[in-house]
């Protein structure tokens, strides 16, 4: 079985989060949606109505990874087999979260999957990443493109065959699909990151242990906002985070980084 946590702020419930709660509830191995809500105010009287459907309204922001830790938390405590986090901005069918709900029960060593992400044009995304180093994270973000061309393709992994499997140590938070066992091994998303690199580090942890697979035998659709390119106070966010995370992995000497993504 599988639970989906979705975290909400301010989201567009017409245009996007009530067509995605419907496909949701077509998925037939579901045991429950959790729409976590960090917004200021808390959404009334839900149109949709459906024992497999829990809205939990925060109270306030709790950040990304902790309000998805609400919802693993109980995916451990209940032992559903597996939990997708994914994000209010995706285009899924059901019937292709059936057919990777099939596919991670028959391969064990698999402790995290993200399919192929396109933009709505379908253009792809380069969500399976090595492992960042401060530079590819501050230099792309930062420094003009063609300084950081080669490095940043290297990064996003298009220097591989993208038509075929990858054991990526970085998938992106927008679609994760976690056998709950390795996500709770893993100690579920740390806290402290409000958001951003939470998906990096429990990335790396997983593959500690299982395989975390780029696996483009399905293709989603996401309309990626990457607000921290548009916005200051994301961008300070982003940031403050990007330097939590390196405090605790290790800026410039990451051992198990070298090593994982020398063995992608």
């Amino acid at each position: 079985m599988l639970n989906i946590s979705i975290v909400l702020y301010h989201p567009n419930w017409e245009q996007e989060v009530l067509p995605l709660v419907q496909e949701l509830l077509l998925v037939k191995n579901l045991r429950k949606i959790y729409l976590l809500d960090n917004s200021e105010e808390k959404k009334e009287n839900f149109p949709i109505k459906s024992e497999k459907l829990r809205y939990m309204y925060m109270g306030s922001n709790l950040g990304y990874g902790k309000a998805h830790n609400i919802a693993l938390r109980e995916s451990a405590y209940y032992k559903t087999s597996f939990h997708l986090v994914m994000n209010s901005d995706i285009r899924v069918k059901a019937e292709d979260i059936d057919a990777m709900h099939d596919w991670m029960l028959a391969n064990p060593e698999v402790g995290l999957m993200m399919p192929k992400v396109v933009y709505p044009d379908g253009t792809q995304q380069y969500l399976a990443k090595r492992l960042p180093s401060p530079f590819d994270v501050f230099g792309r973000r930062f420094l003009p493109a063609r300084l950081i061309a080669h490095r940043n393709k290297r990064y996003e992994l298009r220097d591989m065959d993208l038509t075929r499997p990858i054991n990526a140590p970085y998938l992106s938070g927008c679609f994760m699909f976690l056998r709950t066992k390795a996500a709770v091994e893993a100690g579920l998303f740390d806290e402290r990151y409000f958001m951003y690199p939470e998906d990096i580090d429990l990335t790396r942890t997983i593959h500690r242990n299982y395989l975390t697979l780029y696996y483009p035998e399905w293709t989603i659709v996401h309309a990626h906002a990457r607000d921290s390119y548009k916005n200051k106070h994301m961008l300070r966010i982003h940031i403050r985070n990007m330097c939590r995370y390196f405090n605790k992995w290790g800026w410039f000497f990451d051992h198990e980084r070298r090593i994982f993504n020398a063995h992608i």
